[in-house]
């Protein structure tokens, strides 16, 4: 009787625990691509991070993120007198040894860590970041040449917070020449629209008016849990990649095809040609039925996404139960009723979709065509 009982008490205890460890980022797969979830800004203690490169794996792991980028400061280096750094790539490397799980990508990178222009830099997917820097007691590489060796290693160049206040006082990011001249060098291809806490505009505007990669990364340097809130529904700013295979190699290729979507705050922010294939796939209908003997309409749509929909509608028709708002939790199944006024299907409603952005101010749009059931 005894082991019954404490069964029956076990029961609802093991559940509320699967649900407040529930933590995994997930976005579904787009036609003809994967959905890479990837955080390409990380510190660790061998920077100004406070944590070793083995718990930023283990953080990887709890979020089940596909990919993470060690990117420590080339320049600033605040620990050296408890970690001298002759080896600039061996943050990577011991995360890399730390990592025991093959889905996991890691990446090596290196942040350039400069005045205005270029501001901060992150070069990923290089072979040596003891390269990017020059022998002590000289001056810093010169800009250019620093970039065409991040070039030379086939890297990939982001620009970090544009909007970095300690750089723009008035927090608006600028492009200046010296980005021009990497831009049209392919140097630099894309930017940081979203970082740590922060989101711009003119960033957003500058990836599109110039063909950047538009990213959203966590620059974490302390623990994700804490500055992200995971425990109450917090989540780390990532860049969602859209890749033919679930490799490195595929993964760089879509970074510099722009096959990216920022996911900040539950914000989806990107170009309509991968943000659209996503918010379709993320929303679908499972079910519309016909409430006996009216022409009300029952519809059931599912959330495959992590996000949280928040939907406006802009169609003909009105619904039932709901205001023009509907909202949709995060892998879950909500359903309102529409109002068809008698007319027959198929019914296509279209919402603004206001978690989600394409420009400055601007919400895309979907259109999804309801089939009643038969």
């Amino acid at each position: 009787m005894r082991s019954i009982l404490l069964i029956v008490a076990l029961i609802p205890i093991s559940s509320s625990i699967q649900a407040q460890n529930r933590r995994a980022i997930e976005f579904p797969d787009i036609p003809g691509f994967h959905t890479m979830i990837c955080d390409l800004h990380i510190h660790t203690a061998f920077s100004d991070g406070s944590v070793w490169p083995n718990i930023r794996v283990q953080e990887a792991y709890r979020d089940e993120i596909d990919a993470i980028a060690i990117t420590d400061h080339l320049e600033y280096l605040p620990h050296r007198a408890d970690i001298p750094l002759p080896n600039h790539n061996r943050a990577f490397e011991v995360a890399k040894r730390a990592n025991n799980d093959p889905s996991l990508i890691i990446i090596p990178g290196a942040e350039i860590t400069r005045g205005m222009p270029p501001g901060h830099v992150n070069a990923i997917f290089i072979k040596d970041a003891n390269a990017l820097i020059s022998s002590r007691g000289e001056e810093p590489m010169d800009i250019m040449n620093l970039f065409e060796e991040v070039h030379s290693q086939s890297g990939y160049a982001f620009w970090n917070h544009p909007a970095w206040i300690a750089q723009r006082p008035d927090g608006v990011a600028v492009l200046d020449d010296l980005h021009r001249v990497l831009i049209d060098s392919d140097l630099l291809q894309g930017i940081e629209v979203a970082n740590q806490f922060t989101y711009s505009d003119e960033a957003l505007q500058i990836a599109l008016d110039y063909n950047l990669a538009i990213l959203a990364t966590s620059d974490i340097h302390g623990l994700i849990d804490w500055d992200f809130e995971v425990a109450e529904g917090g989540h780390r700013p990532v860049t969602l990649v859209f890749t033919e295979e679930r490799t490195a190699k595929s993964l760089h290729e879509g970074l510099r095809a722009r096959r990216t979507v920022a996911w900040f705050r539950n914000t989806l922010i990107g170009r309509e040609s991968e943000l659209l294939p996503l918010i379709h796939a993320s929303i679908t209908i499972s079910k519309a039925v016909f409430r006996p003997r009216t022409s009300v309409l029952d519809i059931t749509l599912e959330n495959n996404s992590d996000a949280r929909f928040l939907l406006r509608n802009t169609s003909d028709y009105t619904f039932h139960e709901d205001a023009n708002l509907v909202e949709f939790r995060p892998h879950s199944s909500t359903v309102f009723t529409l109002k068809t006024a008698g007319q027959d299907g198929p019914y296509p409603i279209t919402f603004e979709v206001l978690n989600a952005i394409t420009a400055p101010n601007t919400h895309p749009e979907i259109t999804l065509i309801v089939e009643p059931d038969v």
